[in-house]
């Protein structure tokens, strides 16, 4: 993968309701994001995520929303990496990535997905404690999630063994709900903070970055929450023992200046609880010198 980004904001956040997530593509814009990326900038997509029922048949709060806003996404990105370029898109909250795995998948064919979170994301419909899609979409990406969203988006997007999550640290607290425990995913790597760190912050990332290339492109997601709560409080669902911005500067830079690269997406930014925007500047920032290797 040689093009250049494309960046695309997904104005959503899956709590239903106005603002939050929904004001991330702008701020990060006006903060300079597409210009610290070198990207074309392709506007925002026309989507939103409305209502506060969670729907009966697949456990997602305004389900439909979600589901349309997937196939938007999913057509998006599959145009632009079909035509030579790496898309990056602003979210927004990490239900894009659905959409997104989905368009890569159906423009590349067989795509891996580094997922940098503070949380696994393994939930489904049924097991997820609020029912906002931002909880599961792992799952819907291998196939194991709410069975009308996967089919949406034409079925799995990617293969267990082409997935490596990282930095996430709610495994006790997931499993009280009954989530998916990731062991039980074969072939999913998965690495908790403290593995990370365990292993060597860059090194984990070189590793996973190489070991992702070896059976063809992949996708870069991160969720903002994969920091601790002293260090990016502008996020909904605050956390300790999560990394600094010097961890994931390490264990970013690897994978998001690969050649193997098909695209990028950042999600859970809440300028709303960002005031003078120190949290916004500090992720163009990292993410700048990312991309840039």
């Amino acid at each position: 993968m040689t093009g250049g980004f494309t960046a695309l904001g997904v104005p959503i956040d899956s709590v239903g309701r106005s603002g939050g997530t929904e004001f991330s593509p702008r701020v990060l814009r006006s903060l300079g994001l597409v210009e610290a990326l070198g990207a074309v900038d392709a506007g925002d997509l026309d989507v939103s995520i409305r209502g506060d029922e969670r729907d009966p048949a697949t456990g997602i709060v305004a389900s439909d929303d979600v589901i349309a806003t997937s196939v938007t996404i999913r057509g998006a990105v599959g145009e632009i990496v079909g035509s030579g370029s790496k898309p990056f898109l602003i979210g927004g909250c990490c239900t894009e990535l659905v959409g997104a795995l989905a368009g890569a998948r159906d423009a590349l064919g067989r795509v891996g997905l580094a997922y940098l979170d503070g949380h696994l994301d393994l939930y489904d419909g049924g097991t997820s404690p609020t029912g906002e899609a931002a909880d599961m979409p792992v799952s819907v990406a291998l196939g194991l999630g709410p069975s009308a969203w996967s089919e949406a988006i034409g079925g799995p997007s990617v293969r267990s063994d082409d997935v490596a999550i990282l930095g996430y640290r709610d495994l006790e607290e997931s499993q009280t709900y009954g989530m998916r425990h990731p062991d039980t995913v074969p072939g999913l790597t998965h690495r908790s903070n403290e593995a990370v760190r365990a292993a060597g912050v860059w090194s984990t990332g070189t590793k996973v970055a190489g070991a992702l290339a070896a059976t063809g492109p992949f996708w870069l997601h991160l969720d903002v929450d994969v920091l601790d709560e002293a260090h990016f409080p502008a996020t909904g669902y605050l956390m300790p023992r999560g990394l600094t911005w010097g961890e994931l500067a390490d264990l970013i830079g690897p994978l998001a200046s690969h050649p193997s690269l098909a695209g990028a997406s950042v999600g859970c930014y809440n300028p709303e609880k960002d005031p003078g925007e120190r949290c916004g500047r500090r992720l163009v920032e990292l993410l700048g010198a990312a991309v840039g290797g």
